[in-house]
């Protein structure tokens, strides 16, 4: 199944400058968003940064094509929907547990709150993950800081409800400060770190008043307009959360902010965030503007090219964090993925989650290891390219380097599929080549 996407890369190589260049070879005018290599305008829905650093990290970020979202807390414990079962509003995908499943709201917090005297992943080894990722392609890498239950996965000084509690068994552990064991280790193993960090905070009594128990979603459970002081709490216990994570956690790239809470000046928290990390990319999700440094659609793919930058976030499995029985994508659909994204103009952020001990599911290192044995064969169209037009032609997708070779990747159309025997080449690339190379 995987073999038959893996060897499935042609490569028109050495495009050279010449005198009859066509429109699709010549470096691109930036329009809307993102241009050839690293040049930005302003777009209707991304708005470009102003700091030359932040554009500067920016396009090497959209070099590395491929990351990883750690989704992790105390609810992997019950291997639900992380936060989500805390809000009063019933969805399908936010079920409690059915022996949980008839208390109240404020019971069942109090029993969820809970968790945190039983959590002790033992079994938790950033040195193993950091392995297995570096060997699947992967170039940066998001651990989980917080969510919205509020659950603190580093040993922070602004509340106790943390990893590292004394009413939390794994405290006691030398790794109980799991951000900055991964963060170690990741950087240790040549990746690129940023932190997750959920800008909502329903633990926090400043942001769920407790008086009026938990709220229908994802904002505070209060007017803010009307009560001004504990708002004003939040906004300050937030800043220092995030100035603790960017000054005790080394170097890191991306800032990217979950929740879409807004009225805790965000400028002024970002202003705060680069003066210690410089060039640092914020990623504001869904808030548009001058924060918002990449989109991140979530769970699906774009249908067509994007001049802007963009990460589609899109679960391995079903859920973002452990589930028992989970089923996981194949090698073929998540390499097929990353080809499509990849010509679209995207990055693709996979998400996975370890389990109360601290292990991921064993097919998590399988397809790890298949992706990445996929990327040491092709990886060079996939690495440091951008979308080459016409972007894509039926099964095929196609990307450049900046020396302007260009890459066509021909895609079985799923994992039964098989490939053509004969492959068309687009008129304007086929007339301009000079050598056709096969991969591998």
């Amino acid at each position: 199944m995987v073999a038959r996407v893996m060897a499935i890369m042609a490569a028109l190589a050495a495009i050279t400058a010449g005198p009859n260049l066509s429109a699709a070879d010549k470096p691109e005018e930036a329009q809307e968003g993102i241009g050839t290599f690293g040049a930005f305008a302003a777009s209707k829905k991304w708005t470009p940064p102003q700091d030359s650093a932040v554009l500067k990290k920016l396009a090497g970020w959209q070099d590395q094509k491929l990351g990883v979202l750690i989704t992790w807390g105390t609810y992997s414990q019950w291997g639900i929907a992380e936060s989500w079962t805390l809000v009063t509003t019933r969805y399908p995908w936010n079920k409690r547990p059915e022996k949980y499943a008839k208390l109240d709201d404020r019971a069942y917090m109090e029993e969820y709150e809970n968790l945190i005297t039983t959590f002790d992943p033992v079994k938790f080894d950033a040195g193993k993950w950091a392995a297995a990722f570096k060997d699947a392609g992967v170039k940066y890498v998001l651990p989980m800081a917080k969510h919205c239950d509020g659950f603190c996965m580093w040993d922070t000084k602004t509340t106790d409800y943390k990893i590292s509690a004394p009413c939390c068994p794994f405290h006691v552990d030398p790794r109980a400060d799991t951000v900055k064991e991964m963060c170690r280790a990741f950087r240790k193993a040549g990746l690129s770190t940023g932190l997750y960090f959920s800008k909502a905070d329903w633990h926090c009594p400043y942001y769920w008043l407790p008086k009026l128990g938990p709220g229908p979603g994802l904002g505070p459970n209060y007017d803010p307009r009307k009560h001004a002081a504990p708002w004003r709490q939040f906004k300050e216990f937030t800043w220092k959360q995030v100035e603790e994570l960017l000054t005790g956690y080394g170097p890191q790239d991306i800032l990217w902010l979950d929740g879409g809470t807004s009225g805790i000046d965000m400028d002024g928290m970002v202003a705060m965030a680069r003066k210690h990390q410089p060039g640092l990319i914020v990623v504001d999700r869904t808030v548009r503007g001058p924060n918002e440094n990449y989109l991140t659609p979530e769970g699906y793919i774009p249908s067509h090219y994007l001049p802007y930058p963009w990460e589609t976030c899109m679960t391995m499995g079903n859920h973002w964090p452990y589930a028992p029985h989970d089923h996981f994508k194949s090698a073929g659909v998540l390499i097929r993925n990353l080809c499509r994204i990849v010509a679209r103009g995207g990055n693709y952020l996979i998400g996975i989650g370890p389990d109360a001990s601290g292990e991921f599911d064993p097919v998590v290192y399988v397809r790890l290891s298949e992706i990445g044995a996929w990327l040491k064969l092709n990886g060079e169209a996939i690495y440091e390219t951008r979308p080459a037009q016409p972007y894509e032609s039926g099964d095929c997708v196609f990307t450049r380097r900046q020396d302007r070779t260009v890459y066509v990747i021909v895609l079985s159309k799923d994992d039964n599929g098989t490939l053509p025997e004969r492959v068309a080449i687009p008129g304007e690339l086929a007339a301009n080549a000079r050598r056709f190379t096969l991969l591998g």
